[in-house]
């Protein structure tokens, strides 16, 4: 009976797998047909918004004084770093400055697929988001850097992606429902440095990041938050997500929940963020002894594991 179950079981994952492989292989060809139409249309359109950001802090203008409107790509919406770490590319003519800031994104993208390692589900899961994920590399967004930070999944590069774009704050729910404080402590130390540092560079622009970040930044665009519906239901939902993400923190799933939370929490959610979701992919870890002597760390519900010999036990 107990060899009967088990091969029910074989079975039943097997044809799991097929249909996520479909699954993805569609998802796979929306994506192609995608980058197609997006290099004949305004690729690399969104770096427009970061480089006219940091030349307007290279001339000494307002950082958010902008003829851009929310609807426009080219409209900065972001917090100052990304703008101060753009500066240097700025003083560049755009071709050259975009060229260079794409072979950062496509570098993002390769180092995000080295590090989750997906398995056959994981594969197919970057399968069914290749819309999102090139639709983010053909515009040059910087969701795509964002995404690696988070696949890192340590507090510095957790707060800096924070910095980059405010909703990734949300992925420390993870360490709050395994009770890290220690981590937690570390990702608020570092976002507390970042705020400083910022204003040290940037007093006008962090001033008035605030004032500008705000629901009238939503505009009219494809909306894909349940905002768009009614923002009671966005409100239940979200706090409905958190609660969640936070009791399954101590599972496999919850690193998974916890990058699901942040991805979908915006109230303006554009299909090409939908990548970051690639980070829930990989469960960070803490386990420093682990990482010295060459074992594998990265756990999480989808993620491959290397052949028992590369795995080092004490």
């Amino acid at each position: 009976m107990a060899a009967m179950s088990a091969s029910g079981v074989d079975r039943r994952g097997r044809r799991l797998n097929l249909l996520l492989v479909a699954v993805g292989f569609l998802g796979l060809l929306a994506g192609i047909e995608w980058f197609v139409i997006g290099l004949g249309k305004d690729p690399l359109s969104d770096v427009h918004a970061y480089y006219d950001a940091a030349d307007r802090l290279n001339h000494g203008a307002a950082l958010y004084a902008q003829t851009a409107t929310t609807n426009e790509s080219a409209f900065y919406r972001y917090p100052p770093l990304l703008a101060l770490l753009f500066r240097p590319l700025a003083l560049l003519p755009f071709p050259a400055a975009a060229a260079i800031w794409e072979v950062i994104v496509v570098g993002s993208l390769v180092g995000i697929i080295a590090l989750i390692r997906p398995g056959l589900r994981g594969w197919s899961l970057v399968g069914m988001i290749a819309l999102p994920i090139v639709w983010s590399v053909v515009i040059g967004q910087a969701q795509v850097p964002v995404t690696l930070l988070m696949v890192l999944g340590r507090p510095w590069s957790l707060a800096l992606a924070t910095h980059l774009k405010i909703f990734p704050a949300l992925a420390a729910i993870w360490w709050i429902g395994r009770r890290d404080w220690r981590s937690l402590a570390m990702f608020l130390a570092w976002s507390a440095g970042l705020a400083v540092l910022q204003l040290v560079l940037e007093p006008q622009g962090s001033l008035a990041f605030p004032g500008v970040f705000n629901l009238a930044q939503i505009g009219e665009v494809r909306n894909w938050s349940p905002y768009a519906i009614s923002p009671v239901l966005w409100a239940v939902l979200v706090i409905g997500g958190t609660i969640a993400a936070r009791r399954l923190a101590p599972t496999r799933w919850g690193w998974a929940a916890a990058v699901t939370v942040s991805v979908l929490a915006t109230p303006r959610l554009l299909l090409y963020q939908l990548m970051t979701l690639l980070a829930g992919l990989r469960e960070p870890s803490d386990d420093r002894a682990a990482r010295d002597r060459g074992a594998y760390v990265g756990t999480g519900p989808f993620v491959s594991r290397p052949p028992a010999s590369t795995v080092r036990e004490p």
